[in-house]
């Protein structure tokens, strides 16, 4: 009797060991989150294309595209002006805000250029928006800019380089 008692005691524990088994398997994962991190790319510097100056002055290349000039800055048509363009990718159609400093300076050797940055056509630094919430599409962002021209400037071709911060929200 005893060998029999131990033998019932064995199938309760295996049938409650397998009972067990058949609940564990029934489990649920999550689904890959998807990438949280904002990527940023710049495929196009801004560019004032082909100007001169008689005297001081402004040349502007707005987020579109379009050039003006002020006093004796004269811009020649057709010289390949555009603006800056960044393209970002981030999932979930998250809020980014961009900040950016206002001016920077432009070199070719004596006397510098100063350009003050933007608007976007997001608006101007610290503006928020939204990107699309599909992981494959790229929302661009184009970057205008006032290039301060002073009397005098000699002709040349002037580098320099501006910061963009994109944090997401």
């Amino acid at each position: 009797m005893k060998v029999l008692g131990k033998n019932k005691w064995v199938l309760n524990v295996l049938f409650l060991t397998i009972a067990l088994l058949v609940c564990v398997s029934f489990s649920y994962a999550q689904p890959g989150l998807p990438q949280r991190t904002v990527t940023v790319q710049a495929t196009q510097d801004i560019d004032f294309g082909t100007f001169y100056a008689t005297s001081s002055g402004t040349i502007t290349v707005d987020w579109m595209g379009n050039v003006s000039t002020t006093g004796g800055v004269v811009s020649l048509s057709g010289s390949g002006s555009h603006p800056a363009i960044f393209e970002i990718k981030l999932c979930q159609g998250r809020d980014v805000t961009i900040t950016y400093d206002p001016t920077t300076t432009l070199t070719n050797g004596a006397p510098s250029l100063t350009l003050n940055v933007g608007d976007t056509e997001k608006g101007p630094s610290g503006s928020t928006f939204e990107v699309n919430n599909d992981c494959n599409f790229i929302t661009t962002l184009r970057v205008g800019g006032t290039l301060e021209v002073p009397g005098g400037s000699p002709a040349g071709t002037y580098t320099g380089s501006f910061e963009i911060t994109f944090d997401q929200e």
